[in-house]
């Protein structure tokens, strides 16, 4: 699974993404119950963010929700914040033994050591090459850093710049706009704790910038985004590279 992969910018090492996987017609039988095994470990190392493809994640409905929801064909992902949750969430997975695949997604300064000590090797590794083609179209390298968390593209870089002005004028907290971006994200691999961070980081910048300019006589334009969000910034809407390690069990 490669969605995962082109996560950029600051606090890539907060930033680890777990993938459950089944193999259709190989081991496809009897996953509620090994998802609930998984769930069991993800949570009991803090997994900060989590979800089920079929049926969203614990930032858009309450937990108790998508647990009721497991099923057979149930796809699980979550977020975790630090190497040594990784460590201590294999040891879990491998300990439970449940027979599908875990994959691990983050930077691989982190993740390989993370697996050695939890006494496993990756059989397969995928890695992110950047991106190619015309990057100056690309929104601003602080917005990428929030919107590459989630490999579908939900999280629109307007959305993550109206949060930032949300927080800069003291309406939200930066905890809060992470929140809300990650409710975007419906598959749960959106770290909001990291998310909090970098917008928070942006609001400061704007804030920094606007102040600069009025002391200094010029005239600055804090970073606003894309011209084709502009619609949505004004209207409401309130709601790095890395690499991939395979574990089969």
């Amino acid at each position: 699974m490669t969605h995962t992969l082109h996560r950029q910018g600051e606090y890539q090492n907060e930033d680890y993404v777990w993938l459950m996987y089944q193999a259709k017609g190989i081991n496809d039988t009897g996953i509620a119950e090994k998802a609930r095994a998984f769930l069991a470990a993800a949570e009991a190392v803090g997994c900060s963010n989590w979800g089920d493809v079929k049926s969203g994640s614990i930032l858009l409905y309450p937990v108790d929700y998508v647990k009721s929801r497991i099923s057979n064909q149930s796809r699980l992902r979550g977020v975790l914040n630090a190497p040594e949750h990784v460590t201590e969430f294999l040891k879990q997975v491998k300990t439970a033994d449940t027979g599908l695949s875990v994959v691990i997604s983050g930077p691989l300064d982190y993740v390989l050591p993370a697996c050695k000590a939890a006494g496993l090797t990756p059989h397969t590794i995928n890695f992110s090459l950047g991106v190619w083609g015309k990057k100056e179209l690309l929104p601003k390298q602080e917005t990428l850093a929030v919107t590459t968390m989630c490999g579908h593209h939900m999280v629109a870089p307007g959305i993550v710049e109206k949060m930032a002005r949300e927080v800069r004028a003291g309406r939200i907290s930066a905890e809060e706009a992470g929140k809300k971006l990650a409710a975007l994200c419906p598959c749960g691999i959106f770290n909001h704790v990291r998310a909090g961070k970098l917008v928070g980081e942006m609001a400061t910048a704007a804030k920094a910038a606007a102040r600069a300019a009025r002391d200094g006589g010029a005239t600055a334009t804090p970073p606003t985004g894309c011209e084709s969000c502009a619609g949505f910034e004004d209207g409401g809407g309130d709601s790095g590279s890395g690499a991939g390690a395979g574990e089969e069990e």
